[in-house]
């Protein structure tokens, strides 16, 4: 014969006593039920709040005052600041940015200093963008631009036979594999 296995109600739970145990038995339905009450010492251990130590907050750059100044604080006056760039600025940076870099010295000895040696006039910006695209090519049809990479296949739908159903059907129920 199988056991049948059964939480008992009595092992985690407050049972009454005496006049309230007799008054429960006449009372309740079904006396096996528990009251629901948890016995505190079993229930939580350690019980919350017994703990001896109080937590206390980790200091950091913000704790300090003298690194947390109040105008870093004070997002009202945060206000959002403007930059402009002009269009013959940007055409120059284009312009710059689309020339080959020297990654090494030359073997001569001569450093090349990061100033451009020579600035152009202002060039207007459709000239500028002209003369990048002309330079180089960037994809044609025998260089295409990378694809990005598909983890799986794509669906296609295909028809596959149809659904049995009434042959004077108004909307007749099409199958797609």
């Amino acid at each position: 014969m199988a056991s049948r296995m059964v939480a008992d109600h009595t092992l985690y739970h407050l049972s009454p006593k005496g006049f309230w145990k007799k008054f429960r038995d006449v009372v309740v339905v079904d006396p096996n039920i528990s009251s629901g009450l948890p016995i505190p010492t079993l229930n939580r251990y350690p019980p919350p709040g017994s703990r001896p130590e109080k937590y206390s907050t980790p200091a950091t750059k913000a704790s300090d005052p003298a690194q947390n100044p109040y105008w870093k604080r004070d997002v009202r006056r945060a206000y959002p600041q403007l930059s402009v760039v002009t269009q013959s600025e940007l055409s120059t940076l284009l312009l710059d940015h689309a020339k080959a870099q020297q990654v090494i010295a030359a073997p001569g000895g001569a450093e090349k200093s990061d100033v451009p040696a020579e600035q152009q006039g202002a060039v207007d910006l459709t000239q500028a963008i002209a003369t990048i695209a002309s330079a180089r090519k960037a994809y044609s049809e025998s260089k295409l631009p990378p694809t990005p990479p598909m983890a799986f296949k794509r669906w296609r739908p295909e028809r596959v036979e149809d659904a049995p159903h009434d042959p004077h059907a108004y909307f007749p129920m099409l199958l797609v594999k």
